[in-house]
């Protein structure tokens, strides 16, 4: 069930991608796309055929399960083969997909939309009647462990921050971003 949900799934997108191509379709997209035709055509018989076999009632349920499994393994390499062909382009159709993507307008638009005073007033609220402002000692000793936690935080990254300056006035560039 979960591999015809995956592949419903699949073959829903690819519409999707398509639809989305500016240009003509890549490689990539053309290998899916035959692989989907396919694929299709290859399971209309499957559903044809599962169909009689779950009308026919001279069959007792466990020899018509029997056969449905049966059935269901016949075309089950046709949809591993499928699923092997669309994760193999799925990667490459994403990153084209990605290429265009313009992030800073995306987060932007998405920023437009915030209330900051709105979110500042809710924040106010939740401190002055939530558990925030419980002069319970263990609440007050887990808040005090937060706030060290995060002004040492704070801390650390002011001190790479001069640290960042300091090697940029020594050398002239800026080194390699730190992974965190």
């Amino acid at each position: 069930m979960i591999k015809a949900l995956s592949l419903a799934a699949t073959l829903a997108l690819l519409p999707l991608s398509s639809a989305m191509a500016q240009d003509a379709a890549s490689p990539s997209e053309a290998a899916i796309e035959t692989a989907a035709k396919a694929l299709e055509v290859r399971m209309e018989g499957f559903g044809e055929r599962a169909a009689a076999l779950s009308l026919d009632q001279t069959l007792p349920d466990t020899e018509r399960e029997t056969r449905m499994a049966a059935l269901w393994a016949e075309y089950q390499p046709d949809i591993a083969a499928f699923a092997a062909t669309a994760a193999m382009h799925a990667t490459a159709i994403a990153a084209d997909a990605l290429a265009n993507v313009d992030l800073e307008a995306v987060a932007a638009e998405a920023l437009a939309g915030v209330d900051m005073q709105g979110a500042l007033a809710m924040a106010g609220d939740v401190a002055r009647n939530g558990a925030w402002a419980s002069n319970d000692p263990e609440h007050m000793v887990t808040y005090g462990l937060m706030a060290d936690y995060m002004l040492g935080q704070a801390i650390d990254a002011v001190e790479e921050v001069e640290a960042t300056v300091d090697t940029v006035d020594e050398t002239g560039s800026a080194p390699a971003p730190a992974d965190h």
